[in-house]
């Protein structure tokens, strides 16, 4: 069988693939004017939050940080889901007033778009671990992608018009914003070690690109590192180094999340799917499956159908 997944032009680059196994989705659930006071707290659902302020302003409350203005057109996440405030003032709201709506039709209004991006697969972690704990676009800064600033103004129109489908169109636009958060923060340097980081490194990314497009290939550490354009020494230090892995471990983590989708999604039977996961035998696979997630194949399935 040939190591040389570089037959393949129309594989997935690595980050992609990650993307479209992790099963991001997203969802807009406030759309709305405040005015007067007010305060909005959206962490806890363990999923990942944002607020957009279309118009005016709002001041963002973290624990143990300072109060943070925030302006038209700023964007703010959450990738760890932390405790978080958006307020219509600078001090510190009181607990009755969170998420009871503004309550006022007088004083100044601002806009404020709320929503939240979820990785259904839990293996994103990894992936947002990466991540700041709280991210801050601010549009006015000109070092903002044009594409970041573009994809928030549709957002905005297409929340504001309510043409047939927006909701639709909406999610998507956000879906691909998260994109371009993640294209972000690694182009401004926020981001140097962790699955992210590796992600995008111009060599190390060659080889996740193979592991996550032919993770049937009989993948050895000689074989990545060619992949990588590397020496095996070399590779197998760098690749430690930004995802704090092995490389024949994060082979064989990624076989093992590839293998519980397809026991949850699909009819294959144990044999197709040790195949599909690179594993001479079903028996080989079985026992590599329990000893890497705690379970046999065969309870994930029923756990699934059940």
């Amino acid at each position: 069988m040939s190591n040389s997944p570089n037959n393949h032009p129309a594989s997935p680059d690595a980050l992609s693939a990650v993307l479209s196994r992790l099963q991001l989705t997203a969802d807009v659930y406030t759309n709305a004017d405040f005015c007067g006071t007010w305060a909005v707290d959206t962490s806890g659902s363990r999923h990942i939050p944002f607020h957009l302020v279309g118009r005016g302003e709002a001041w963002l409350h973290l624990d143990d940080q300072p109060v943070r203005q925030l302006s038209s057109g700023d964007l703010v996440l959450f990738p760890r889901d932390n405790h978080h405030i958006v307020a219509s003032s600078s001090g510190v709201p009181p607990d009755e007033l969170v998420n009871a709506g503004s309550g006022q039709d007088e004083g100044s209004v601002t806009h404020l778009i709320c929503g939240a991006f979820e990785f259904r697969n839990p293996a994103a972690w990894p992936l947002l671990d990466s991540l700041a704990a709280v991210i801050v676009l601010d549009l006015r800064d000109m070092s903002v992608s044009p594409r970041v600033r573009t994809l928030i103004d549709l957002m905005i129109g297409e929340l504001l018009g309510e043409a047939p489908g927006y909701c639709t169109v909406v999610n998507q636009l956000a879906y691909l914003l998260f994109i371009h958060v993640i294209r972000y923060q690694i182009n401004n340097g926020e981001v140097d070690t962790g699955l992210l980081a590796a992600l995008f490194d111009p060599k190390i990314s060659r080889a996740l690109s193979a592991i996550h497009n032919h993770a049937d290939q009989r993948w050895t550490l000689e074989s990545l590192a060619r992949e990588a354009a590397m020496g095996r020494s070399a590779f197998a230090q760098r690749f430690n180094e930004l995802t704090g892995t092995t490389a024949m471990g994060y082979l064989t983590a990624w076989r093992m999340q590839e293998a519980t989708i397809l026991l949850q999604d699909t009819l294959k039977s144990v044999l197709e799917i040790s195949e599909r996961c690179g594993y001479e035998s079903e028996a080989a696979f079985r026992k590599a499956y329990k000893k890497t997630t705690g379970q046999p194949p065969g309870a994930v399935r029923r756990q699934a159908t059940a």
